[in-house]
């Protein structure tokens, strides 16, 4: 798992990558219950089911989106967003400097 995959990953609940694998080895030992599991760690169960769930999808157990996927798809959605502001800025530049050169060959 690449650096930025890890980064995202950990900002789900704030917690280290290890303190997380641990929680899901712990999860899938099912020698307690999911909720007590994560009282007993200090996170809410949801944060708990949802790191269960992203490890699924990254170990392909199950469908969906992975880590390294989500990343690509972030950083591919705000370079999109940056070329289109930069093609409307240019159009709007072209449009200016068009306008003017008429202007000026009058």
């Amino acid at each position: 798992m690449s650096a930025r995959a890890r980064h995202l990953q950990a900002r789900a609940c704030s917690r280290p990558p290890e303190f997380r694998s641990r929680a899901i080895e712990l999860a899938r030992e099912r020698a307690k219950p999911i909720a007590q599991i994560a009282v007993d760690i200090g996170i809410s169960e949801s944060c708990l089911r949802t790191w269960l769930h992203q490890a699924d999808i990254d170990e392909g157990r199950r469908e969906g989106l992975s880590t390294e996927e989500r990343v690509e798809l972030i950083r591919l959605r705000r370079e999109n967003r940056v070329l289109r502001m930069e093609k409307e800025i240019l159009g709007k530049a072209a449009a200016f400097f068009a306008g003017e050169s008429s202007y000026r060959s009058r």
